[in-house]
């Protein structure tokens, strides 16, 4: 652990994160960069120059998830590196919504539901990104550049919401303008729209692609972004915006795609019982987050050392490169590093703290998830699965009978094979009582 180091949340790259000076080389050597349009022209370009950068957010939810993270890591080693991260969130696009990577279309939301999001979105970016807070561009005025009042200050990030300029657009003017420009054929070949033919792609999602790639020309054209970044199942919408910038502004502008966060078996990681691994702590507790790295897979260990800290490379090469359980050291690091970047170093020691606890009966059993119940429940015995259901471990009687069968419930570190069993109040000590689901989720239960 980093002792003594306190984590601010912002302009935490260290110096020696790298001996290489061109973010390009970082960003490769950790395993990022997947696709680019121009490799050699990309990396001389962010040798040689700082520029304006932009990464899409679509506003799905009122929360970042694990996803998101990686993404906001890039915009830290570009921001650290000189570049200026323009942090575009999708007012207009999340109206839509995004095919790509799925098999079935998205849920719609309202408009007071995108704002929300957006809002939420953009508080938490505020926790990692140095924005500045005074620039102000809308991109508003179809067809001609917009200006903004400023230039961003010298080392900080700007926000824009592309609903300013999407919503309220002319839709026969803007099909008839980009509309041109796009080939059908060539469209339903990319990957973002195969996987949603088989289940019947909808003319509402056809339109994404025009939508992000006149996102890529407007920023292009008013602030001089040079580059988009995405994750790799983006790369055909990153594709449309770079010939779009180039039929429409004749001006050269690059797109890179980064490397999905997946297992080594190719799924996708930040999948939980629970949903989604958020990076608001209301919706994923820092324990949850916390254990979720503690147990991932022997395989993974690297890679998400590599990808998801700030670890020089040779330290990490050490961690990983051990035999048998001396893995689990790495894999703590990994968890309370990871957790100190999202939640603070005080909430990833409590974590550490509860997961010792629970794991090894070292530490304080306080820090792990814990729920008060009114103890006139226990006086004649509650049912284990109502139980259950009262601390929001289960969603119903038959995942609480499922995992009884499974074998996968302890009741203070005895395992239940009875689906009735009640629970009464002399099974307390000291008015706690621990309660083990599968091997990885743990919940103090008081009275």
């Amino acid at each position: 652990m980093r002792k003594g180091k306190e984590y601010k949340m912002k302009r935490i790259i260290p110096d020696n994160v790298s001996d290489k000076t061109n973010v390009f080389d970082i960003l490769k050597e950790r395993g990022f960069i997947e696709q680019t349009t121009h490799e050699d022209e990309i990396r001389d370009l962010l040798g040689k120059e700082k520029i304006k950068f932009y990464i899409g957010f679509d506003p799905t939810a009122d929360s970042l998830h694990i996803g998101h993270f990686m993404q906001i890591i890039i915009m830290m080693y570009m921001q650290k590196y000189g570049h200026t991260p323009v942090v575009l969130v999708g007012g207009g696009t999340g109206m839509v919504g995004d095919p790509s990577g799925r098999t079935d279309m998205r849920q719609f939301m309202d408009l007071e539901t995108v704002k929300n999001n957006c809002n939420a979105f953009t508080k938490l970016f505020d926790r990692f990104i140095d924005f500045d807070n005074d620039f102000v561009f809308t991109g508003a005025n179809y067809g001609v550049k917009n200006e903004a009042n400023k230039e961003p200050a010298e080392g900080r990030a700007i926000a824009v919401n592309n609903g300013t300029w999407l919503l309220d657009v002319n839709y026969i003017q803007f099909i008839r303008d980009i509309g041109k420009h796009f080939s059908v054929n060539t469209m339903l070949r990319a990957e973002a729209y195969k996987q949603r033919l088989e289940q019947g792609l909808t003319f509402l999602e056809i339109n994404y692609m025009l939508m992000q790639s006149y996102d890529f020309m407007v920023l292009a054209r008013d602030l001089d972004v040079k580059m988009q970044f995405g994750g790799n199942d983006q790369w055909s919408n990153l594709l449309g915006g770079v010939d779009l910038c180039r039929r429409e502004l004749n001006k050269q502008v690059y797109a890179m795609t980064f490397a999905l966060l997946t297992t080594s078996d190719g799924k996708k990681m930040g999948k939980t019982q629970a949903g989604a691994l958020w990076l608001d702590p209301k919706k994923t507790s820092p324990f949850d987050f916390f254990q979720y790295w503690r147990n991932v897979a022997d395989a993974d260990v690297e890679k998400c050392l590599k990808m998801l800290t700030f670890l020089p490379l040779d330290e990490i090469s050490k961690l990983v490169n051990v035999e048998g359980s001396e893995i689990n050291k790495a894999k703590e690091i990994l968890a309370y590093e990871l957790t100190c970047l999202v939640h603070g170093e005080d909430e990833a020691k409590k974590a550490l703290d509860g997961s010792r606890a629970a794991f090894s009966g070292n530490g304080n059993m306080d820090n792990i998830p814990h729920s008060k119940l009114d103890s006139s429940l226990f006086e004649e015995g509650l049912g284990v699965i109502d139980m259950l259901k009262k601390v929001d471990l289960i969603k119903s009687n038959s995942e609480g009978f499922r995992l009884i069968e499974q074998g996968g419930l302890k009741i203070a570190e005895n395992k239940v094979t009875d689906k009735k069993m009640l629970i009464t109040s002399d099974m307390f000590t000291d008015g706690k009582l621990l309660v083990q689901k599968g091997k990885k989720v743990f919940h103090m239960i008081e009275i």
